[in-house]
């Protein structure tokens, strides 16, 4: 399943979740089995090369999210103290973002 984060940075280890219109790079997890298999860095989230992306996480619910829901991902927000990418993912594994509603 591949997860798409905006971010400034292009450190897995270091890289922060920043609002889309702040975002330097778009990481793109690819998360099988509870378990991280690579981490991808791309300037623009349409030349990340995947066919389909399964979900995007965001900085907070008021950024524009429709077009990624109309490409068929489910959006979901981090919640305070969740700002880097180990800890987005952590907190995606035990379903602890949230789900933005229409």
């Amino acid at each position: 399943m591949l997860i798409l984060i905006p971010v400034r940075g292009d450190d897995p280890k270091e890289a922060t979740i920043v609002p889309r219109a702040e975002s330097q790079h778009w990481a793109l997890v690819d998360f099988e089995e509870g378990v991280v298999r690579s981490v991808s860095f791309h300037e623009d989230r349409q030349e990340t090369g995947a066919d389909w992306i399964d979900f995007a996480v965001l900085e907070n619910r008021f950024e524009n999210y429709m077009d990624l829901m109309e490409e068929g991902m489910m959006v979901l927000v981090r919640r305070p103290g969740q700002d880097t990418i180990e800890l987005i993912i952590e907190a995606f594994k035990f379903k602890e973002l949230d789900e933005i509603g229409l």
